[in-house]
Order: structure tokens, then C-alpha cells, then sequence
């Protein structure tokens, strides 16, 4: 079943703010210097973008989502409508970044082909993005709710989440060098309690639930919860089951 993601800015704002947040150890790893032009791929509301600006570079900024877009303006970024499988710049840029927004593009392939475009000989990719094992418990929950409810067809999965392997195949195939790639757990906290889960699933799983009758989707988010509670509900809150991979690579030539 074919999924178009829609973003919220202001409950992104609101109950997804730990994105940008958890991003602070990419910006490092990218470690971005005054005068640079780098491409955020993936760029959201804009936030990380911002901060890179702040750094003195000349940054780009582009989304699929015109809403997020509109946010990332209102700070002051160069932010552009375009979708990261199709990419539209040639040799300019000397970094290409982004955080945790490549799960979402799930043509891994022509992903790496526009950043390899986007680069100059020797530019560098920086990311960190869901990898293989990503929301694990949670992916089984909707199939056992799926199965349970009696839905039609399979459940649906709306990522990429790869292995360290099969990425750096993919970049080595299409001209980088993988200078580093790592993929590690990285239990993430969420904010409001009780609600905690039922805010992400609105924010981040709109896939599992588009074109269900409103009985059907209530139901399922029931479950859902119900199974996952006595597996990431600890201390009054819940914990996502995350697990991010982490890659730094060279464009050769």
C-alpha cells in the first residue's frame, strides 16, 4: 500500500522535538566548518538547519513537505520543497547532512545517487537515520493487532531501515568510500506520559491507519498500545525501542 507521510509542524514541534535534539552528536560527527556549503537532506522544520547557518556555513535545506518547509523559512533558512529521491543540485555542495529522515525515502538507491550528484569530488555525507531493527517491537505489534483485527492484506511497513552491510554496499556501489558505519540501540524517552506513544503513532505512523474507518483505527491504536505496554512502558512514560545507524562517507571522484 502506497503511503504519502504528512507533517504537522506545530505537533512536530510539540511532541517530536527529541529529534533535533538527538541530533546534536551528527552535527559533530559532520563537524562543519565556517564558509562551508552544506545540503540538509531531509531538513524538517528546519531547526538543525538553523544551527549549521549559526555555525557561518552557507546551508540548504530541503523536505518533501511544503508545511515544513514553511516552518523552516520562518527561521531563516535557505529551505526548499524537493524530494529526496530526486535531488536537484550538481557538484556544489562540500557536505551533504541529514538526521533521521532517510527511513522515510524508500529508494535507497537514487537517495545516494542525488548525493553523490550534490557533492564535489571529496565531499563528505554525514547521517544518521533508523537502521535495521528500528521500532522492532513496535512493527511487531501492528502485525499482531493486524492479524488479530482481522485487517485486510499485510500490515504495513512505511521505512527503510537497512543494516550497516547493506548500506555501505549501496554507497560504495554508487562512488563513496564509507569511512564510518555504525548501528546502535538508542532507547528514546517520550514526553507525555500515558500519551506518549499515542502522540508518535499520530505523528510518525499515519501509514498504519490511513483508510481505516475511525471504529478500525481506534481499535487497532488499542492494541497496539496494549501489547507494547508491558514492553516499552517504564516509569510513568514510554521508551521507543530505536535503533539508529550512523555513516560518514567520502564522494571519490
Amino acid at each position: 500500500m502506497a503511503h504519502s507521510q504528512t507533517w504537522d509542524p506545530e505537533r512536530y514541534a510539540r511532541n517530536a522535538r527529541f529529534v533535533a535534539d538527538l541530533g546534536a552528536p551528527v552535527v559533530d560527527l559532520l563537524a562543519p566548518r565556517a564558509g562551508e556549503r552544506i545540503l540538509d537532506l531531509g531538513c524538517g522544520d528546519g531547526v538543525l538547519t538553523a544551527k549549521l547557518a549559526s555555525m557561518g556555513c552557507e546551508v540548504v535545506g530541503v523536505d518533501a513537505s511544503a508545511a515544513q518547509i514553511d516552518a523552516a523559512r520562518k527561521l531563516g533558512v535557505d529551505a526548499r520543497v524537493m524530494n529526496g529521491e530526486a535531488l536537484d543540485f550538481n557538484s556544489e555542495f562540500d557536505a551533504v547532512f541529514s538526521n533521521a529522515a532517510l527511513h522515510w525515502m524508500r529508494n535507497p538507491a537514487k537517495v545516494i545517487a542525488g548525493i553523490h550528484r550534490a557533492l564535489r569530488p571529496q565531499g563528505r555525507f554525514v547521517a544518521e537515520f533508523g537502521g535495521k531493527g528500528n521500532t522492532g517491537e513496535l512493527l511487531m505489534a501492528v502485525q499482531h493487532a493486524w492479524a488479530k483485527l482481522g485487517l485486510a492484506g499485510p500490515a504495513p511497513h512505511p521505512w527503510y531501515y537497512p543494516s550497516v552491510a547493506e548500506y555501505a554496499g549501496l554507497l560504495e556501489q554508487q562512488g563513496f568510500e564509507v569511512t564510518h558505519a555504525t548501528l546502535f540501540d538508542r532507547p528514546t524517552p517520550l514526553d507525555d506520559g500515558e500519551r506518549g506513544l499515542r502522540n508518535w503513532l499520530e505523528m510518525f505512523g499515519s501509514a498504519f491507519v490511513e483508510g481505516l474507518p475511525e471504529a478500525a483505527r481506534e481499535r487497532l491504536l488499542v492494541e497496539i498500545e496494549r501489547e507494547l505496554r508491558p514492553k516499552l512502558f517504564h516509569d510513568d512514560h514510554w521508551v521507543m525501542d530505536y535503533r539508529r545507524l550512523r555513516v560518514v562517507a567520502k564522494r571519490l571522484e
